[in-house]
Order: structure tokens, then C-alpha cells, then sequence
């Protein structure tokens, strides 16, 4: 017995979906100037003004330390349902001196050290966590019936 033309097409169209599905998901945050721009800042010449025409603004700077900016970029690799996977890191920490110059600048990758985590989009909530059969069944019978619904 031989499939049809369509039905053959239709096993094919959905096999090529489900292997794209399966495809890794890449997000890349944040912003690192390139060695060609971080050659130009110069150490005891650069104001904090000269970095930010030639860099652009940092990513951050530093929270008790106003005399470090810090610029980072950050790959994360996630697979299906899984925790994305950091690829890949940049960092660049420029120092400056008390009087506003560029003191040094420092470069860093993920092979460095810890990982930067700029906004983690999770507020830690007190309460408990809800399973997934509380969750579809947890409003059965919360419900106004029809006779209580109306309100007249």
C-alpha cells in the first residue's frame, strides 16, 4: 500500500516542524565594544566624557564605586524546557582615577570567573508553589452558577 502524494507531504511538512522545535533558542544581551574601539581609550588621557563618546554608555557601573564601569555582553544557549545555558561572556571593567581619568582597562570572559546575571525577571514571592493538578483543577466549583451571577 502507497501513501498518497499530499499525505506523504504532510508526514514531512510535520517531521521538519517537530526537529525545528527541538532547536536550541540563542539570546545574546548586553554590549561590548570591540578591541579596535577599547584601543582608543586611553590609560591617564580619557575623561569619563571621552569613554562615553568613544564606548557609548557602560552596562553598569559599579554600585559603590562610581570610578568603575563596567560593559558586558552575555550568549545564553536554552533547549526546550531547560535552563538557559551561558555560551559565552564578555566583560569589560574600565577603572578610573580620583580625578576622572582612566586608570585601566580590564577584559574578562566566561573562563575568568563568576557569571554576570544583570536582570534575573524572577520577584520572590512568599507563598507556596502550585503542582500542575492544582493548577488545572484547583478552581472546579469556585465558579458563580447562573441564578447567583446575575445580581438582580
Amino acid at each position: 500500500m502507497q501513501r498518497s502524494v499530499p499525505a506523504r507531504a504532510a508526514a514531512i511538512a510535520i517531521s521538519l516542524a517537530l526537529l525545528a522545535a527541538c532547536a536550541p533558542t540563542v539570546n545574546v544581551q548586553g554590549f561590548v565594544p570591540d578591541e579596535e574601539q577599547l584601543a582608543s581609550v586611553q590609560s591617564g588621557v580619557d575623561s569619563k566624557d571621552a569613554v562615553v563618546s568613544k564606548l557609548g554608555s557602560p552596562s553598569t557601573i559599579a554600585a559603590f564605586d562610581d570610578n568603575t564601569w563596567i560593559y558586558f555582553s552575555k550568549k545564553t544557549e536554552t533547549f526546550a524546557f531547560y535552563e538557559p545555558k551561558v555560551i559565552e561572556q564578555h566583560v569589560v571593567a574600565i577603572n578610573f582615577d580620583p580625578d576622572g581619568r582612566v586608570a585601566e582597562v580590564k577584559r574578562f570572559t566566561l573562563e575568568d570567573g563568576r557569571l554576570i546575571d544583570p536582570v534575573t525577571r524572577k520577584t520572590p514571592t512568599h507563598g507556596r508553589e502550585l503542582g500542575v493538578l492544582e493548577q488545572l483543577f484547583g478552581n472546579i466549583g469556585r465558579f458563580n452558577t447562573g441564578s447567583n451571577a446575575g445580581g438582580s
